[in-house]
């Protein structure tokens, strides 16, 4: 009796922590997700200018900025959190006429995700880690949900894949701006380990609640992009 309640006790805490591991964490924070589209022949300066944060920015520091290496048409993805919430005023965002020459086009989404610390440490920016980090790979997609399928599709897009030894995912919620409704960010610590978790998904591409399945299921659009890290 001893032993079979020992297991039970075993049994939960594994279904305990395996729900707790496929669950995102809890959105308290607004996110400004900004893709941009470099003007022609200003892709470097335009990483230069996007690096910087302007003057008055709620929270120094905070921002994330990848560039395109492969998939959707943008050249940047900046991530700055601004807090707990966020406000936009009519007199908008100064910006010297130079660098508004710099962009073709660009979007700009609010979004709700986890606090500053877990942003931070899921994409190795938490204090003394980006210098470590600074190999990573990031996998940055954006998700529709089909009319009554929300609910189904985030909970396909928390659960990890078989095999994916992905070093930190972000799943964050549109609040206001772009045709999305969810944006992940996964990292890896390097391109062979990008590669190594694509080579072990292919099997299991066309297997009953695959990932690759569930988005197809639940989803009536996407789209990935392979990024490097510039900032910081």
């Amino acid at each position: 009796m001893k032993k079979t309640c020992l297991l039970f006790f075993a049994l939960l805490l594994f279904v305990s922590f395996s729900a707790a591991q496929s669950m995102p964490a809890a959105r308290t924070d607004v996110y400004q997700v900004h893709f941009a589209k470099a003007a022609l022949g200003k892709g470097a300066e335009e990483g230069d200018f996007l690096k910087k944060q302007l003057p008055n920015a709620p929270m120094p520091g905070h921002l994330l900025v990848l560039r395109h290496q492969d998939g959707e048409d943008w050249d940047y993805a900046v991530i700055e959190h601004l807090g707990t919430k966020a406000t936009v005023e009519a007199a908008g965002t100064t910006v010297p006429a130079a660098m508004r020459d710099l962009q073709a086009w660009h979007t700009d989404t609010f979004a709700s995700g986890p606090s500053w610390p877990e942003f931070s440490k899921a994409m190795g920016i938490d204090e003394g880690s980006a210098a470590k980090t600074s190999g990573s790979v990031y996998v940055v997609s954006v998700y529709r949900a089909a009319a009554g399928h929300r609910e189904q599709l985030e909970k396909s897009l928390s659960q990890t894949a078989p095999g994916d030894i992905a070093s930190g995912t972000v799943l964050m919620q549109h609040l206001e701006g772009g045709p999305w409704h969810y944006l992940s960010v996964v990292r890896y610590n390097s391109w062979q380990d990008y590669a190594s978790s694509e080579k072990a998904s292919v099997g299991d591409t066309l297997k009953p609640n695959s990932g690759w399945l569930e988005v197809r299921n639940h989803s009536t659009f996407h789209n990935d992009t392979i990024t490097d890290r510039i900032a910081p």
